[in-house]
C-alpha cells in the first residue's frame, strides 16, 4: 500500500520502511520553534527535565507577537526568551530589528527543507508545508520536553487529496483557495488530517500563495498542509538552503480519506465573515459592509507579493477619511525590499500607518485594537469572536486585493472598483 508525503516523511523519521494512518510513533525533529508568549511555558518544562538542549542548531526561537514590547509584562518575556537563547547558546534566535514573523522569517532564512519535520509552539507552523516539510503546531509541554530529546510523539494522520485544476483569473490569490476550501468543508472539515495538495493547478500559484493556504490549513482542523516540490519551490529553495534534503511525493496508490477537486477557473475574490473562516461569502455580494480599519500583513499574508498586491491597488489613491488602513511587512528583509520598489512610498503616500515586523493586531496584541462595534478587513488567519480586540467588534478574512480596495471605498470592495 502507498503513502502519502506526510507518512513518507514520517516514515524516514521514525526509522520505519512504512506508516499508515492511526500508527503511533517517535519521530526525530529538524527543527523546533518557540515564541514570546509560547517560549517561555516551554522553557518552564525544559528545566524541569534537567537536560541541556539536544542541539542548539535545531531551536529557533523568535520574539514577534509582542515585539517590539507593547508593556512591562511583554518586556518581561522577551527577556526570558532572550536570556535562554542566551544561556543555551541558540544560533536562530532573532532579536528585534532582525526578527520577523516568525512563519514567513524561518522559510527565508533557509530553515525549512522538504521532506524535514518541523514542529512549532504556535498553531500556524503548518505553513512549511508549502516546502514539503512536515510541519504543525504544538502544545507548550511538548515543545519544552522536544528541546531537551530532539523528538516527538505523533498519531500519523490521514490524508485528505486536494487536487487544484485549471488557471485562477486575475485577482485570485491563495487566500481565495483556502478560504474557499474552508467554506466547502468547515472549521473541521479537517480535524486531525493532512491536506495534500496536487495537481497541474499548482504551477499557477506563486510560493506565497502556497505558504497562505498551508497557514490556514489549520482553520480547516488540519494537522497540516503540503505540496510537492516543482521548480517553484527549488528556485525559492536556492541560495537559502544548503545542506542536503529529500523532496517527498506521494505514491499513486497512496490512500486518503476523500478527494476534493478545486477548479481555479471558477474561483472569485472571497472574505470571510464573523466570526469563522468557514464563513466564506464572494466580495461581490458584500459591497455593502462598511469597514473602520483594513490590516494587510501577519505570517499569512505579509509577504512581498502580498505587498505589491495592495501597493497596485493603492498606488494614485487615498484611504478612505473614515479608515485606518495598517500594512506591516513580515519580515526585516521584505520591509526593505518594498522600500526599494516604492511600495511603502505608495502606502505612505495613501494614509497607510506602516509598522516594524511584528503579529500585533492579528492576535489583538497591539498596533491595531478594535473598539466596540468597529469591523475590520484583514488578511490574517482568523476571525473568531474578540480576536482583534473587542468582543463585539467583526473581523472580515480576504487577499491582499480585497483588503486594500476596501481601505480605498470605505467597504468590502473588489479591486475591480479601484484598479481602472
Amino acid at each position: 500500500m502507498g503513502m502519502t508525503m506526510t507518512e513518507k516523511i514520517l516514515a524516514k523519521h521514525s526509522g520505519r520502511d512504512s506508516v499508515s494512518a492511526g500508527d503511533l510513533l517517535v519521530s526525530q525533529l529538524d527543527l523546533i520553534l518557540a515564541n514570546d508568549i509560547t517560549g517561555p511555558p516551554a522553557i518552564d518544562e525544559f528545566e524541569k527535565i534537567g537536560r541541556p538542549v539536544f542541539d542548539k542548531d535545531k531551536i529557533a526561537l523568535v520574539p514577534d507577537h509582542f515585539s517590539p514590547c507593547k508593556d512591562i509584562k511583554s518586556a518581561e518575556m522577551c527577556k526570558r526568551l532572550r536570556d535562554f537563547a542566551r544561556e543555551h547558546e541558540i544560533t536562530n534566535y532573532f532579536e528585534v530589528g532582525r526578527m520577523g514573523i516568525e512563519h514567513a522569517l524561518l522559510p527565508d532564512a533557509g530553515l525549512i527543507a522538504p521532506g524535514e519535520v518541523i514542529i512549532g509552539a504556535d498553531s500556524h507552523t503548518c505553513t512549511y508545508g508549502a516546502l514539503n516539510a512536515l510541519a504543525t503546531g504544538v502544545g507548550q509541554t511538548d515543545v519544552g520536553a522536544a528541546m531537551a530529546s530532539g523528538t516527538t510523539w505523533f498519531k500519523v494522520p490521514a490524508a485528505i487529496k486536494v487536487e487544484l485544476k485549471g488557471k485562477l483569473p486575475k485577482y485570485v490569490k491563495g487566500k481565495d483557495i483556502i478560504l474557499t476550501i474552508i467554506g466547502m468543508i468547515g472549521v473541521d472539515g479537517a480535524r486531525y488530517q493532512s491536506l495534500e495538495f496536487c495537481g497541474e493547478g499548482i504551477s499557477e500559484l506563486a510560493m506565497s500563495d502556497r505558504f497562505t493556504i498551508c497557514n490556514m490549513a489549520i482553520e480547516a482542523g488540519a494537522k497540516n498542509g503540503i505540496f510537492p516540490v516543482d521548480e517553484k519551490t527549488l528556485d525559492f529553495l536556492k541560495g537559502r538552503v544548503t545542506r542536503e534534503f529529500t523532496a517527498v511525493s506521494a505514491d499513486a496508490d497512496a490512500v486518503y480519506d476523500r478527494e476534493i477537486t478545486i477548479e481555479l477557473d471558477k474561483l472569485v475574490p472571497v472574505v470571510a465573515y464573523p466570526h469563522l473562516p468557514e464563513n466564506v461569502h464572494p466580495v461581490s455580494e458584500s459591497t455593502g459592509i462598511i469597514i473602520d480599519q483594513a490590516v494587510i500583513g501577519s505570517c499569512t499574508n505579509g509577504r512581498l507579493e502580498d505587498l505589491a498586491q495592495a501597493a497596485e491597488v493603492l498606488k494614485g489613491h487615498k484611504v478612505h477619511p473614515h479608515v485606518r488602513c495598517i500594512i506591516i511587512p513580515a519580515t526585516q528583509e521584505i520591509y526593505q525590499q518594498a522600500m526599494k520598489l516604492g511600495y511603502i512610498d505608495t502606502f505612505i503616500e495613501a494614509g497607510v500607518a506602516v509598522s516594524t515586523p511584528t503579529c500585533g493586531p492579528c492576535l489583538g496584541g497591539y498596533m491595531g485594537i478594535l473598539a466596540h462595534g468597529e469591523r475590520a478587513v484583514s488578511t490574517t488567519n482568523r476571525n473568531f469572536r474578540g480576536r482583534m480586540g473587542h468582543v463585539d467588534s467583526e473581523v472580515y478574512l480576504a487577499s491582499p486585493y480585497v483588503a486594500a480596495a476596501s481601505a480605498v471605498m470605505g467597504r468590502i470592495a473588489s479591486p475591480e472598483e479601484v484598479i481602472k
